[in-house]
């Protein structure tokens, strides 16, 4: 896939890498990547630009200037409220549903998505880790969840941080405006893995390769089916899943992932 086919968004810098591996940086490294409204609409679009792109595969999410994403930008917070005499409080209402459409629409993508969190992490931040298949951490990370201790509510996140850390872990963060470091959120299962900063591109690449030994229509059907357990009982959904197996058996790349290893060789969809 060419690069000149990328989009060109003012708050990301975006990278293809081998593979089939779109690298996306939050790039507003003097507000420590705060997500701005325009931030929140032009991540929304190269997602859906990169789901539209046969070849791309994989999502990496980061943050420029040492820093993942510091949440909400507090400037379009006074903007809304400004505008509050006009239009009562469905502009804050707006304001604060694009953050969780955006966790939605990550959370729902059928690409396989790695987050690289460093330094802070708030707010929706904080909702974009959770809603990562994979999470790397440096050791510099420290996470925290601001919303109660501000007299707001972290509504939005809330149901990710509760799909990610179960809800007595993301009760007890969410009511004491909870902080975690790297060694917490690892043991929370927030984060999967804690390197040093400086090894953090070195298990990226790990990742990645072992990424790209999957194949990207069974790594969609995974997530859907994986989705639909969290709120289904396994006595409804296992005869759909035997379903979603068979397709997948008998579909290209079942059949080519089966020669693959009776011949011994890589799958077609395998970077080299």
């Amino acid at each position: 896939m060419a690069a000149p086919n990328l989009p060109s968004p003012q708050t990301l810098a975006l990278a293809l890498r081998e593979g089939g591996v779109l690298e996306v940086r939050l790039n507003r490294p003097a507000q420590r990547n705060a997500l701005s409204l325009a931030m929140v609409a032009e991540l929304r679009q190269t997602l859906a630009w990169a789901e539209a792109q046969g070849g791309v595969r994989a999502l990496v999410l980061r943050g420029e200037g040492g820093h993942f994403c510091a949440g909400g930008d507090l400037k379009d917070m006074a903007e809304a409220r400004s505008r509050l005499a006009d239009e009562g409080p469905a502009v804050l209402e707006r304001l604060n549903a694009a953050f969780g459409a955006l966790c939605q629409a990550f959370d729902r993508t059928p690409l396989a998505t790695v987050a690289v969190l460093q330094g802070t992490v708030m707010g929706g931040g904080f909702g974009l880790a959770c809603v990562a298949d994979l999470a790397l951490a440096g050791r510099s990370v420290r996470f925290r969840l601001p919303e109660t201790s501000l007299g707001v509510v972290p509504a939005q996140i809330a149901p990710f941080l509760v799909q990610r850390l179960g809800y007595s872990q993301a009760r007890r963060l969410a009511v004491s405006g909870g902080r975690l470091d790297g060694e917490q959120a690892l043991r929370l299962g927030l984060v999967h893995e804690l390197h040093e900063d400086e090894a953090l591109d070195a298990a990226l690449d790990a990742q990645l390769v072992q990424l790209r030994q999957c194949a990207p229509g069974a790594v969609a059907a995974t997530k859907a089916l994986m989705a639909r357990a969290l709120h289904e009982p396994a006595s409804t959904l296992l005869a759909d899943a035997a379903r979603v197996f068979a397709q997948s058996a008998l579909g290209e790349e079942g059949l080519e992932g089966v020669a693959a290893f009776v011949e011994q060789r890589a799958p077609r969809w395998a970077a080299p």
